[in-house]
């Protein structure tokens, strides 16, 4: 279940307001390390998008992890970017959409609130997690009517694994 208006307004504060502390750094760097999808509004998820693309530091064509440019003057030009072109984030977004980029989410956004946020962002519902249980347990019992079924390729393996 994606984060609902509030929590991705204050995840998006999170990263544009305390990237210069350095306890946050790599909060915020696992942050944009997430998938877009785990952003519930619109509006909101194409902001993290064009953070995570703006934040992204240079990489060579290799399969190494992405690294991110968080703290310090490219950090603040690409928010204050934001601010002031919202087009350049979204093509509807206004200078209302992006106010809210780089103001301190409060005091009540701490370790306990971050850690809340990304069991959030990962969060399942229900309804979808039973139906993926019930596929795996078909999935098992058609692999065990199979083998019940064709018993003599189960004993021909087992004469091949004893002749060796």
């Amino acid at each position: 279940m994606p984060l609902d208006v509030n929590d991705g307004k204050r995840m998006l504060q999170l990263i544009t307001s305390r990237y210069d502390q350095r306890e946050w750094r790599k909060k915020i760097e696992k942050t944009l390390s997430l998938p877009v999808s785990g952003v519930g509004d619109e509006t909101q998820r194409a902001i993290f998008f064009y953070l995570k693309h703006g934040l992204k530091a240079y990489k060579s064509r290799r399969a190494d992890p992405d690294s991110w440019i968080v703290g310090g003057y490219a950090t603040k030009e690409v928010i204050e970017r934001a601010k002031f072109n919202p087009s350049a984030v979204w093509p509807s977004l206004t200078k209302e959409d992006v106010g809210f980029l780089g103001q301190d989410p409060g005091q009540d956004v701490d370790q306990v609130w971050w850690d809340e946020m990304l069991v959030a962002w990962f969060e399942e519902p229900e309804e979808e997690g039973q139906g993926g249980q019930e596929a795996g347990q078909e999935g098992g019992e058609e692999a065990a009517e199979r083998s019940a079924e064709d018993p003599a390729s189960a004993a021909e393996t087992g004469k091949k694994k004893g002749g060796a």
